[in-house]
């Protein structure tokens, strides 16, 4: 006897009546959320009032900044030599000309560095006046985080340098906008006189010891000059004429004295020519030296701007910051989206305790 075992369809039926429920929930979960908001109106609405009293409280105290800028290009070169006295054309570089983006994020270092720092923050007293206790153990790190919030030093699209200040006062904004700008000479043209005196003490050791091989020399070949020595080839060329001369002619004493200048400038003639071409080749050299000096010179002596500036910082009229009203509006949404989150929270809290009673 065969057994034949059906599956039941009631439950097939069941299972797509689960599934079709589990969507239905599902949708109105999604679907729903007007309505559920709208059931929590009056919470919602609570929320965002003591949020929009709280965030006015809260704009209101914030005091007003005042934003200053400048605007600076670098140059390509700051050196008077290689701008103005250098004849190579391949070398000189044009005074006038605006720097590329490494000069433009050399100088954004400088204005960074914390030599400008510090001369700012001391010559603006800025430990009092950003309320900063000096006694505090942290008191230069909060002044750091403080300069650093309201000072901006970035690189604008044209490369040029923006230098940006925010402060209470309009006035102090702008002072220390261009103070921090004109530092940026006098840093620049700190680091290279230090530089430029370097390379010329270098130059000028090369100098003074080539001037003393020339002297050396020179004393050298004035002592063979006294001996009669004076310019070997032409000379010697002379006496012999007149040796053959004299010898022709019988003058048997005229013979022996041109045949002892003969022999003296054969003994030193050799020692003349070198000392002689030596002394020219080191003349030269001690003349290229001289030029270099003249320029390592006119880099110490010389001044020029290390920027230029296309805008002076000055006063703003109008504040900056704090935007009241987007502080309120952003405090207000933030609350709402809060106070939902917190809504479903506790309505699935709710529900779970539900089921498990």
């Amino acid at each position: 006897m065969n057994i034949k075992v059906r599956s039941r369809p009631s439950s097939a039926r069941e299972t797509r009546t689960d599934m079709t429920n589990e969507v239905k929930d599902n949708s109105f979960d999604s679907t729903n959320l007007l309505l559920f908001i709208y059931k929590w109106r009056k919470t919602l609405i609570v929320i965002g009032l003591i949020a929009a009293a709280a965030s006015i409280t809260i704009a209101l105290i914030i005091p007003n900044k005042y934003k200053s800028s400048v605007i600076l290009f670098p140059p390509t070169t700051s050196s008077v030599s290689r701008a103005l006295l250098v004849d190579n054309p391949n070398a000189k570089q044009d005074i006038l000309a605006y720097g590329a983006e490494e000069e433009a994020e050399q100088m954004i270092q400088v204005l960074n560095s914390d030599d400008i720092v510090n001369k700012v923050a001391k010559k603006y007293n800025l430990m009092e006046h950003y309320r900063i206790d000096p006694s505090d153990k942290f008191a230069k790190t909060s002044l750091m985080r403080e300069y650093q919030g309201n000072v901006s030093i970035k690189r604008t699209e044209l490369l040029s340098v923006q230098i940006d200040v925010m402060d209470e006062d309009p006035n102090l904004a702008a002072n220390i906008a261009n103070d921090i700008a004109d530092l940026y000479d006098s840093t620049q043209q700190r680091i290279r006189k230090e530089r430029a005196l370097q390379g010329m003490k270098i130059v000028k050791d090369a100098y003074e010891h080539i001037k003393a091989e020339v002297d050396k020399m020179q004393d050298s070949l004035n002592k063979l000059m006294k001996l009669g020595v004076n310019d070997y080839e032409s000379q010697s060329d002379r006496l012999h004429e007149a040796l053959g001369k004299a010898i022709l002619e019988g003058k048997t004493q005229a013979v022996k004295e041109l045949e002892e200048q003969i022999k003296l400038i054969s003994q030193y003639g050799e020692a003349y020519m070198t000392l002689s071409g030596s002394l020219e080749v080191r003349r030269k050299s001690m003349s290229q030296m001289e030029d270099k000096l003249a320029l390592a010179q006119a880099d110490v002596d010389g001044v020029l701007s290390s920027k230029f500036v296309v805008t002076h910082a000055v006063p703003s009229e109008k504040k900056a910051y704090p935007i009241r009203w987007l502080i309120v509006v952003v405090s207000v949404i933030a609350a709402e989206l809060l106070g939902i989150l917190l809504v479903i929270v506790l309505e699935n809290i709710n529900r779970v305790r539900k089921e498990l009673k």
